[in-house]
């Protein structure tokens, strides 16, 4: 028989195919389980509008046949089959869909959706094959046919025995090459695995001859028909049938996480973009969460079968935590990881799972504050630097999320709760910036704001200020750290200190001189009480902010303008002003004393530890 060549573009194509369009060469069982499926649905749709046709589920199914003596691996359908003009559409142009011309041909009913695009997918299989061939006969035709090929040389088609409707394909597996071991696809271990991966929750059985033996004695082998499918796949479940354990039951077989998650998300939307989705909030984070290694997204089905096992533009770099996966009747099933970036569908999508995480982050939050916190201690962090990122692009969507422990309460508070605490005369949102809760705490410039009552956010993570700055404002009231120039609480200060900062402007100076590099300015101190010294800032860059900026790789040497405050009514000032009118030497060991013990309570190094030390055994002295 003459054999028919493909046209130019489509051996072209193949080639292509073959080479380059698939990374991973197990993806052929998926494209060829998938057409077997379209198959079966077509029938299924058929019987839905012929009477003289009847559709037992039980009766359709896939079976997978490796022969290894042979090296041949046979996937066999009983659905539609293909007459020979088919064939010759569907199998002799490649990207010909004979499954999506028969979608616009025919409505479809009762929920049913052709997954596979017979063409492209179909040639998968010459990525693992020298030869394949396809036996199949068409529902009410009495003729079968095969139609061979061994790749871009061409095809045949003749007429054959089968005595059943349906397809059956052939594959003669290749011999094992270097890069390759291609006797993977021969064994049952390997093709169940595959097929578990990638078409779990096609809607029919997948079947599967399975060999098992009793103790070592193989001639007591014994080979059983085993479905290898679970068909229904949870998410299309009535929520009602479910419980709190069959989720969690779940999210253990898809290996998500060794913990047990805290909340799950079961999403069923029929609107714009149809899709299903189970999503969970793990309650501890990964190992490898905030490393290169770590790998963001949700699987991503095509009714149920696998098109990607990590999605990343389904979720925001700030929900990366949340484990699950999506499936939508709306994607294509052979969609690229670049046709989904600029996807319309997917982003309706990304969209919809943004707000449900963020409600449902929400509702735990309200309703269960223990489980919350948890979830927080893991993840909060993620939360704040989603707030900083993209120049606050969604900021707006987080603000009600953060965690911030309170110097009044002594735990974790929301802005929310924080603002609707304020006193009435209470302008701003003060907060303070430290390694932990306990040096924050004794930080002297907390003195005249906690001794207004006003309550204190503590930040301990290094994002915490870059985050706030981002913010700037939560409900019209403006941040402001205790550490900054302008307290907004002049109305309150005696104006002794006004006085004060003019009649020893002289010694300021000299002291700014002494420090010069170092300091911006030294200046009478509105906010201490009980501590001789602080150092505050001026500007937008504060103490920890150059802490972390200092310790980053890139360092450019970003340093905050600091200010040295010195409390006038602390015994230490009258040291000074003596100092200043009678000894020089002994103002610049006092300034230089005072600057460094600035920098000791902030948890700045001391730039000569040597020279401090001289300074302090020169004072003993």
């Amino acid at each position: 028989m003459a054999k028919k060549q493909f046209k130019a573009e489509s051996k072209r194509l193949l080639e292509m195919m073959i080479n380059s369009i698939y990374s991973q060469k197990e993806i052929f069982l998926r494209e060829l389980i998938s057409n077997a499926s379209d198959a079966i649905d077509k029938i299924y749709y058929k019987a839905l509008t012929d009477d003289s046709l009847s559709f037992e589920k039980d009766s359709y199914y896939i079976k997978i046949t490796p022969n290894k003596e042979a090296r041949t691996l046979t996937i066999t359908d009983t659905g539609i089959g293909m007459t020979k003009e088919e064939l010759e559409s569907n199998l002799g142009t490649i990207a010909k869909s004979g499954s999506l011309a028969f979608k616009n041909e025919n409505e479809m009913r009762d929920g049913q959706d052709i997954i596979g695009q017979f063409g492209v997918g179909f040639y998968s299989a010459f990525m693992v094959a020298d030869q394949v061939s396809v036996v199949t006969k068409a529902l009410g035709s009495e003729e079968a046919y095969l139609w061979e090929s061994k790749g871009v040389d061409g095809y045949t088609i003749k007429t054959c025995e089968k005595e059943d409707i349906g397809t059956e394909i052939t594959l003669k597996i290749k011999e094992n090459s270097e890069d390759d071991s291609y006797d993977d696809y021969l064994e049952e271990y390997r093709l169940k695995t595959i097929i578990k991966k990638y078409s779990d929750f096609i809607r029919y059985p997948i079947k599967m001859d399975v060999s098992s033996t009793e103790g070592n004695n193989k001639d007591s082998e014994e080979v059983t028909e085993e479905v290898i499918n679970s068909m229904v796949p949870i998410w299309r479940k009535n929520k009602s049938e479910l419980t709190d354990e069959d989720y969690e039951n779940f999210y253990q077989e898809k290996h998500y996480g060794f913990d047990k998650p805290l909340k799950h998300i079961h999403i069923s939307v029929d609107g714009a973009v149809r899709f299903q989705s189970i999503l969970y909030i793990p309650e501890q984070m990964p190992y490898d969460y905030y490393t290169k290694e770590f790998e963001k997204g949700l699987e991503l089905y095509s009714s149920g079968v696998l098109i990607m096992e990590k999605c990343a533009d389904l979720l925001p770099d700030y929900f990366s935590f949340v484990k699950g996966l999506v499936d939508s009747e709306d994607l294509s099933l052979n969609i690229s990881r670049e046709i989904l970036q600029h996807d319309r569908q997917l982003q309706l999508i990304a969209k919809n799972i943004k707000k449900k995480i963020k409600s449902q982050l929400i509702s735990l939050l309200k309703e269960d504050r223990e489980k919350y916190e948890k979830f927080y201690q893991s993840f909060g962090r993620q939360l704040k630097y989603g707030v900083y990122s993209d120049f606050g692009k969604d900021k707006d969507i987080l603000e009600d999320l953060l965690l911030f422990y309170s110097s009044k309460e002594k735990k974790l508070v929301t802005l929310e709760e924080y603002v609707s605490n304020m006193k009435e005369d209470q302008k701003y949102i003060f907060y303070a910036s430290g390694e932990n809760n306990e040096r924050i705490e004794k930080l002297p410039q907390t003195e005249l704001v906690a001794e207004k009552g006003y309550e204190i956010l503590y930040f301990t993570d290094e994002v915490d200020e870059f985050a706030i700055k981002m913010l700037m404002s939560y409900k019209d009231k403006q941040f402001k750290s205790v550490s900054s120039g302008d307290l907004g609480l002049e109305d309150d200060i005696d104006k002794d200190v006004e006085s004060d900062s003019e009649e020893y402007k002289e010694l300021f100076n000299h002291m700014k001189e002494i420090l010069s590099g170092k300091v911006k300015d030294v200046k009478i101190s509105k906010r201490l009480k009980s501590h001789p010294v602080c150092l505050t800032t001026e500007g937008e860059v504060s103490i920890e902010m150059e802490k972390i900026l200092q310790a980053m790789p890139d360092n450019q040497n970003i340093k905050a303008d600091k200010v040295l405050e010195i409390n006038s009514t602390h015994v230490v000032f009258q040291a000074l002003i003596e100092a200043f009118e009678s000894d020089q030497d002994k103002l610049n060991l006092y300034t230089n004393l005072l600057y460094n013990q600035a920098l000791l309570i902030e948890g700045l190094p001391i730039q000569d530890p040597v020279e401090f030390t001289n300074d302090m055994w020169k004072l003993m002295a």
